[in-house]
């Protein structure tokens, strides 16, 4: 059993799969609260705080992705799964800008969704290892923290900082940087970036993206690091 019962919202319309997993959650130490309809959910949401939700996308009433937006509007200390049998990338993407933490396909093993559960409730409830450290990116739910909050990015301007971080102090050029996050796929002039870059710098709690005049942009590692150390 946990030292903490973390407290769980559970949205899934399909009783064999609630009980299933409720029951697995509740063995493994959490105290669980399930519903089949996505405006109860919220109802729930508006009287009670979870530290995590788990979210069916096809329910009744409001659908998953209504209890996302509340949960990001209303209860942002909340971290929220998407367990659903959508797949596409749309959809994922959707979930992800929402700023999901993560989004889980089903058929889903129970051992899986609970170590993921856990994963996110280590860094987001618990305080852990990374709360009080700097910029951190979890690359598999696509979001970022800092000192342990996560930062309100678009999927755009993550997959931005992902690729400024991934090679620190690396001046990347504009037409880099379109590739990074759009492929190939985007036509256009490429001062979109300009436009990402200073929407990213609004949202980001240090200085850390550096214009070099005439080629493009870096990641300031130095001015990151000395920001996390309280310089």
């Amino acid at each position: 059993m946990k030292e903490t019962a973390y407290r769980v919202l559970f949205l899934e319309d399909e009783p064999t799969i609630r009980e299933v997993l409720t029951e697995y959650m509740s063995m493994s130490g959490y105290q669980v609260t399930g519903v089949e309809r996505g405006d109860a959910a919220i109802d729930l949401l508006r009287e009670q705080e979870f530290d995590i939700a788990v979210l069916d996308i096809c329910v009744p009433g409001a659908d998953g992705f209504e209890v996302l937006r509340y949960i990001q509007e209303n209860r942002k200390k909340t971290a929220a799964i998407m367990l659903t049998a959508l797949e596409d990338e749309q959809t994922q993407v959707k979930a992800f800008n929402l700023y999901a933490d993560d989004y889980v396909i089903k058929p889903v093993s129970p051992i899986i969704l609970l170590k993921r559960m856990e994963t996110i409730l280590r860094r987001t409830a618990g305080g852990g290892a990374e709360r009080g450290r700097g910029l951190v990116l979890r690359e598999e739910a696509y979001c970022a923290y800092y000192r342990g909050e996560k930062l309100p990015l678009t999927l755009s301007e993550y997959l931005l900082l992902h690729t400024l971080m991934s090679q620190p102090n690396r001046v990347f050029t504009r037409e880099q940087l379109i590739l990074s996050i759009f492929n190939e796929d985007y036509i256009g002039n490429d001062r979109i970036i300009d436009a990402h870059v200073k929407n990213l710098r609004k949202k980001l709690p240090v200085p850390c993206i550096r214009t070099v005049i005439g080629v493009g942009y870096q990641f300031d590692k130095a001015a990151e690091q000395n920001a996390a150390e309280g310089h």
